[in-house]
């Protein structure tokens, strides 16, 4: 684990794997250190954004010490179910790549809930994780200049849902027709850490 300050009113936490991530997220959510107001979860960091009349740097970074890092419960969160017709024009080169069929790739994505590790990227953008996946999915070598909003798409130990058009280098296998960002909805993300995800086949 190692802290740096990020400016006078953050602390940034840097840890080598994903598991340690949710780790202390998990822990920081339970029982956040005093003059915290925001934790901000992403790939290998953990982002305290803290009340500078009520804290420092120093002090809340001696509370993340002090803290016990848990496993994220499982099944505690928010269930949202996505309708997915498994048509992506990366569908039947990626199943090739992993040695797999299209039809065995779309029963692997459907067949365990994925739970959203952290946002990113763009507004809504949730970083799903499937327990026990064992996903390794390389992404495209030339990125496309344009991905339409719900594709859904896999790259490395991942899978996403495309908020808005957007560029990107992830895998297409699907798309569903459930806006996963909407700023008349209240909360606008639909896909936020600890949600978790059920990808069901679309006819």
């Amino acid at each position: 684990m190692r802290l740096l300050p990020s400016g006078r009113a953050a602390v940034l936490v840097e840890l080598d794997e994903l598991d340690e991530v949710l780790g202390l997220y998990a822990a920081l959510s339970d029982e956040p250190p005093p003059g915290v107001l925001d934790i901000v979860p992403a790939a290998r960091t953990v982002l305290l954004v803290l009340d500078p009349a009520r804290t420092t740097p120093d002090a809340v970074g001696e509370a993340v010490r002090r803290t016990t890092p848990r496993p994220p419960a499982r099944g505690t969160g928010d269930v949202v179910e996505l309708p997915v017709r498994y048509d992506g024009e990366d569908l039947a080169e990626l199943a090739g790549l992993l040695g797999t069929s299209p039809e065995e790739l779309v029963r692997r994505h459907t067949g365990a809930e994925w739970t959203v590790a952290f946002c990113g990227f763009a507004p809504g953008f949730g970083y799903l994780v499937q327990p026990g996946g064992a996903w390794d999915v390389p992404r495209r070598e030339t990125p496309r200049t344009r991905v339409p909003p719900g594709a859904v798409a896999v790259a490395g130990e991942f899978s996403g849902v495309y908020p808005r058009e957007s560029p990107g280098g992830w895998q297409l296998i699907g798309r569903t027709d459930v806006a996963v960002f909407d700023l008349d909805r209240d909360p606008a993300a639909l896909l936020r850490p600890g949600v978790r995800v059920r990808f069901v086949e679309q006819a």
